[in-house]
């Protein structure tokens, strides 16, 4: 079995909590494939955790299963039908191996219920029989759950365990870095093409295999008809909890990932009308991580959001295999790949390297001693002569300057022109009028620059931003992965 990943302060943090002496509950909460499993069956050994996995059955099925289970772990005979009720079987959990530290993790909470109402219902038995529980006991309590927005409810208030946790986390995919310690062996570069192509879901990234190529991986595992991989992903969104008319949602999902970024579009590429109903479709599949939206810096509340697909191999999914679905079932997709998507993937990249961008600012802000973000943006309009302009970095700072700059994913180095041609388009959006105030902000001297290339700079860009007097700060491929070979040592 694989080691634990990434995941130190939730490890930490648990560990503690378990090890307080004092009872403890906590909440854990993810979507699908991110490890919550993996993650509450590797902290402690077997001997001091109960874990229960609840099933998609009835709440009377999975009550029995869960006593059976303890009967088991604790080498007692316990009968079912002497926990009639959700409040004695809690009861019971409280009680196990009163004589030593214990932890006892619910996974997939939700299923001991029959809806959002019956757990309401379970969670007040639950809150009767935590409130009764010994101080001196020393238990961990772990309810955990896939279905995010109602799990993540629990906590909130009007929930009968409102303000009963002592911590609580969702637990979120791998960044570019910790997606590469799954997949060792290979160059950097081929790290951020991995997780160009199967992002940051470890499920996804389990299966690389690191003796094959890049593409070979990708054949196996993203294109062909049964790739293990590809079948997760399209089967993602149909395992969520609680989605009713799963096929708007996919629509949607496929809507954004052909391209479509504004309300309108992706509606009318989804052959949906635009209501409240759809809006908050959008709304949820955000909360699942499967969208992101985004305004640009300095946009008024009432502009329109622009829309992504937020994980890269689901928005991979939308842009190779989706597209191609019939031609992958007739031709090779190692020869489809090399034929045509192999050279299309470097678009896709680009969009993925701005989010490994952004990602590597935040990993590398204390050790590099970077300025701190309010809140990460880029910018795309027309200037005042109605010509496009796209900055990649333009993000306010938390001390009232602008961090902004480029981020390239080409073959070729970074030259001098891209820094010119950045500071011209500042200065384009600057005189375009009142939506472009933060450019006057971002042209002024003590506002800091961030470039980035994953093909590294020229000599004339490194001679021309030095000579230029501003804080600039150029990163190549090797400056994202600082450190790397001491943290997967």
């Amino acid at each position: 079995m694989r080691p634990i990943v990434d995941r130190r302060d939730e490890i930490q943090e648990l560990e503690a909590l378990a090890d307080a002496g004092t009872p403890k509950l906590a909440l854990l909460y993810g979507r699908r494939r991110v490890g919550k499993t993996f993650l509450l069956t590797q902290i402690w050994p077997a001997d001091r955790a109960f874990y229960f996995t609840a099933s998609a059955t009835t709440p009377e099925q999975n009550r029995r299963h869960l006593v059976e289970e303890a009967s088991r772990w604790v080498d007692e005979v316990l009968h079912p039908d002497d926990y009639p009720t959700w409040r004695t079987v809690f009861r019971m959990l409280l009680s196990l191996k009163p004589d030593q530290p214990t932890v006892v993790v619910l996974d997939e909470f939700q299923y001991l219920s029959a809806g959002a109402a019956g757990l309401r219902e379970v969670a007040s038995e639950f809150n009767a029989a935590w409130e009764r529980t010994d101080n001196r006991r020393q238990v961990l309590f772990v309810l955990s759950g896939s279905a995010v927005r109602t799990i993540a409810a629990l906590a909130d208030g009007g929930s009968p365990l409102y303000g009963r946790f002592d911590w609580q986390a969702r637990l979120e995919p791998f960044d570019f870095w910790d997606a590469a310690l799954m997949v060792p062996g290979y160059s950097h570069a081929d790290h951020l093409r991995i997780y160009g192509a199967f992002g940051g879901v470890p499920r996804y990234l389990d299966p690389v295999e690191p003796g094959h190529s890049f593409d070979k991986n990708v054949s196996r595992l993203l294109l062909g008809p049964r790739g293990e991989v590809r079948l997760q992903i399209e089967t993602a969104i149909h395992q969520e909890e609680g989605l009713q008319d799963v096929w708007k949602y996919q629509a949607i999902l496929t809507a954004i990932g052909s391209g479509r970024t504004r309300l309108s579009e992706i509606g009318q590429k989804a052959g949906l009308e635009v209501d409240k109903a759809f809006r908050q479709r959008i709304e949820r599949l955000i909360d699942l991580g499967y969208a992101r939206r985004g305004r640009n810096l300095g946009a008024g509340k009432t502009t329109p959001f622009h829309y992504r697909v937020a994980d890269p191999a689901m928005a991979f999914y939308y842009a190779f295999v989706a597209p191609y679905e019939t031609a992958l079932e007739i031709t090779d997709p190692g020869r489809l790949w090399k034929a045509r998507l192999k050279a299309l993937f470097q678009t896709h990249m680009g969009f993925v390297f701005e989010q490994v961008a952004k990602q590597a600012y935040y990993r590398h802000l204390a050790d590099s001693e970077l300025p701190i973000v309010r809140e990460w943006g880029r910018w795309e309009g027309q200037d005042r002569n109605r010509e496009p302009v796209e900055i990649d970095i333009a993000t306010e700072l938390v001390d009232g300057r602008i961090l902004s700059g480029a981020i390239k994913h080409r073959s070729r180095p970074m030259g001098a022109g891209i820094f010119t041609q950045h500071l011209r388009d500042l200065e384009r959006v600057a005189s375009s009028g009142s939506h472009g105030a933060w450019a006057h902000r971002a042209l002024e001297p003590e506002s800091p620059l961030l470039f980035v290339s994953v093909s590294g700079f020229s000599d004339e860009f490194l001679r021309m931003t030095e000579a230029s007097g501003r804080n600039v700060v150029a990163w190549a491929i090797d400056d994202l992965y600082r450190g790397f070979g001491a943290t997967s040592a």
